[in-house]
């Protein structure tokens, strides 16, 4: 692993984009490494764009700033899959988590990147219940496809930051994480749209 490795979130409010980061870093931690979880919010509103971080490291981490740069980008919700806020700062060497129905091999990304995974987290989500005032919050399955494209750390380990975090809501959760594990599917080098190759 590198020194630190840093992921970047993007949800909606209400999708749980901060608690996925947290159960991220819990994992980590579990594992032995250091990590270190927070979010950003602009206008906090159900809906409304929410950022959050997380660094994982073989060391104390010093950093305390944003990520402008990632090693993986999560995206938890379609609509970031064409939002150009979401893509700034990546890399070719950058890791993809897509929230999508799609295939990776049908999803054209506006940019090259090293990997993308993609898993229908939504639906995950609304078959299991995983939902707030009708909406789904895809966090959990996310978590699964994050381990599914990346080996960050196992699922054992995000299982059991899970039950840590959540308690009550834990069994839900950990099928969900799961259920995205075996479904995600990943591709190495995926498709850039024709206008940025």
């Amino acid at each position: 692993m590198e020194e630190v490795i840093e992921i970047r979130w993007h949800g909606r409010g209400g999708q749980g984009a901060v608690l996925a980061s947290r159960i991220a870093a819990g994992a980590a931690f579990l594992e032995g490494k250091w990590s270190q979880a927070f979010p950003f919010f602009g206008a906090e509103r159900r809906g409304a764009p929410v950022t959050a971080f997380t660094r994982i490291g073989n060391s104390p981490i010093r950093l305390r700033s944003q990520i402008y740069e990632p090693d993986i980008l999560v995206l938890m919700d379609p609509m970031f899959l064409n939002m150009e806020l979401a893509w700034r700062g990546v890399k070719p060497s950058t890791i993809v988590i897509a929230n999508t129905p799609k295939a990776p091999e049908e999803v054209f990304l506006p940019m090259r990147v090293k990997r993308l995974t993609c898993v229908d987290a939504t639906a995950i989500s609304m078959k299991l219940g995983l939902k707030v005032a009708g909406l789904p919050v895809p966090n959990s399955p996310m978590v699964g496809a994050l381990i599914k494209g990346t080996s960050l750390f196992s699922v054992e380990s995000a299982e059991r930051a899970i039950r840590d975090i959540l308690r009550r809501a834990a069994d839900v959760n950990v099928e969900a994480m799961r259920r995205a594990y075996e479904e995600a599917s990943v591709l190495e080098e995926p498709k850039v749209e024709e206008a940025h190759a």
